[in-house]
C-alpha cells in the first residue's frame, strides 16, 4: 500500500472526538481505527505493539545499528476535530492548475485562492480535497499515515541503519485529552516528535500557555409584560459581558504571537446563559494577566448585578518552548532532516496546541513536524500529495541522522 492509498483508507474512518462524552476514547470509531491500526503494523513487522483500554497505541522499530542510539518516538492522533463532521468523508484527489476548485456543485462551495492564497503555491501538484460536505481528516490522518509509511519503509530497507524507534498513536486530541492517559513511562523515549502540523516545513516548538473559562450567568424571568423593575436578562448580561473584552484580542484580529479570547461557545436564555472562552498566550506573564482579567470583569458584573455572574477557569496545557529550549538539539536535528530532503524549515509558533505541549511537561520534550496540510477543521481542508510525502521523508531521514 502506497502513502496515498493509506491516508485515503484512514479518512474512511469517523473518528470525530466529543467533547461531552466522558469516556476514552471519547467515541468509537476511535477505537475502530486504532484496530485498523494494530493490524497495519503488524502486516508490515512492527514489534511490540500494545493497544491498551483506553486506545493508547504504541508500537516499536527495533534498532538495527550497531551504534548505540537514543530511542526517539513519533506521534500522531485518531480523532478528527468536532467542528465538522468526519463521517462519510468524500477524498478526491485532482491536478491543481489554479483558479477555484468546486468541491460542491449542489451546494456551490468553492475552494477558492482569493480565500486561500496558498493554494496558488502548489499550482500543477496533486492535492486531495474534500467534496465540502466533510472535513478531510488530514489532521491527522495524514500524521498516522506518514508515521506508518516510514516505518514501513524501514521495514523493507534493512540496510538502512537506525536506534530504536517507538511510535504511538492518542485519542482525543482535538478535546485536549490527548496526552491525558499518555504513559510517558512506558513509551521509553529521550524524546519524541508529534507529527500534526499543517503546511510543508512548519517545525513548531512553541505553542500557546491555554485555559479554557466558563462564564455562567443567573436571571430572573417574569412575564414581560410585567417585567418592569422585575426582570433581569440573562441573556443581556451575557452579552453585556462579552462587550467589555477587547475587540483587538479576538482570534480574528491575531495572528504570530500575538494571544486571544475565543468565544467558543454560547447558551442563553432570561433565565440562564453562558459563555465559553477559550484563553491563549504565549508569554506566561499575559496569561496569567488575561485570567485576572476576566476575574475583574466578573467581579465588575456582580457589583452591578449582585449575584448574576460566576466563573470557572481551568489551565489546559502550557508553552513547551520552556522545555523544548532547554534541548535545542532535537529542532537541529529536524531542521537538518528537512534541509536534506528538500525542504526549507519553517520555525514558528503554534497557534494552538499538540499533545507535544503536554507530553513536554510530563518529561517527554515533543516538538511538531509538518504534515502538509491546510485549513484544518472545515470543509475547505486540503493535503497536497508532495507535502504528505515530504513529511514521510523528513521522518526518515530523523531517524538516519542520530
Amino acid at each position: 500500500m502506497n502513502l496515498t492509498e493509506r491516508f485515503l483508507k484512514y479518512v474512511s474512518f469517523d473518528t470525530q472526538s466529543s467533547e461531552t462524552s466522558p469516556t476514552t476514547p471519547s467515541t468509537p470509531g476511535q477505537r475502530v481505527l486504532a484496530e485498523e491500526i494494530v493490524r497495519d503494523l503488524k502486516e508490515i513487522g512492527m514489534e511490540d505493539i500494545t493497544l491498551d483500554e483506553n486506545s493508547y497505541l504504541m508500537a516499536t522499530l527495533p534498532a538495527n545499528s550497531s551504534r548505540e542510539l537514543p530511542t526517539i518516538g513519533f506521534i500522531a492522533h485518531l480523532d478528527t476535530s468536532p467542528d465538522l463532521s468526519g463521517k462519510g468523508v468524500k477524498p478526491r484527489i485532482l491536478r491543481y492548475e489554479g483558479g477555484d476548485i468546486l468541491l460542491s456543485e449542489k451546494e456551490g462551495i468553492l475552494l477558492s485562492p482569493t480565500l486561500f492564497p496558498e493554494l496558488n503555491d502548489y499550482i500543477g501538484q496533486e492535492i486531495i480535497v474534500t467534496d465540502g460536505t466533510s472535513l478531510l481528516g488530514a489532521d491527522d490522518k495524514a500524521g498516522i499515515a506518514a508515521i506508518v509509511g516510514a516505518m514501513q519503509y524501514l521495514k523493507e530497507h534493512p540496510g538502512t541503519p537506525h536506534g530504536t524507534v517507538r511510535i504511538a498513536f492518542t485519542p482525543d486530541e482535538e478535546i485536549g485529552r490527548g496526552a491525558a492517559l499518555f504513559d510517558v513511562e512506558k513509551f521509553g523515549c529521550e524524546w519524541a516528535y508529534t507529527v500534526d502540523g499543517g503546511q510543508l516545513g512548519e517545525l513548531e516548538y512553541e505553542n500557546f500557555h491555554a485555559a479554557i473559562a466558563g462564564v455562567s450567568f443567573k436571571g430572573l424571568n417574569v412575564h414581560p409584560g410585567t417585567a418592569k423593575g422585575k426582570m433581569r436578562n440573562a441573556a443581556l448580561l451575557a452579552m453585556e459581558f462579552a462587550s467589555l473584552l477587547p475587540e483587538k484580542k479576538r482570534p480574528e484580529h491575531t495572528e504570530g504571537y500575538e494571544g486571544f479570547f475565543h468565544l467558543a461557545d454560547v447558551h442563553a436564555t432570561v433565565e440562564e446563559a453562558s459563555l465559553t472562552y477559550f484563553i491563549r498566550e504565549h508569554d506566561r506573564t499575559t496569561f496569567e494577566h488575561d485570567k485576572e482579567y476576566l476575574r475583574i470583569l466578573t467581579d465588575t458584573m456582580n457589583t452591578n448585578y449582585p449575584g448574576s455572574t460566576s466563573l470557572h477557569i481551568r489551565d489546559q496545557y502550557y508553552n513547551m518552548r520552556e522545555v523544548i529550549e532547554q534541548k535545542m538539539h532535537i529542532i537541529d536535528l529536524a531542521a537538518r532532516a528537512m534541509e536534506a530532503v528538500g525542504i526549507k524549515p519553517l520555525i514558528k509558533p503554534i497557534r494552538g496546541g499538540t499533545d507535544g505541549a503536554q507530553l513536554s511537561y510530563k518529561g517527554l520534550p515533543c516538538p511538531n513536524l509538518f504534515t502538509g496540510g491546510h485549513n484544518f477543521h472545515g470543509r475547505y481542508e486540503f493535503l497536497p500529495v508532495q507535502s504528505l510525502e515530504k513529511s514521510m521523508q523528513t521522518i526518515i531521514k530523523i531517524i538516519e541522522l542520530l
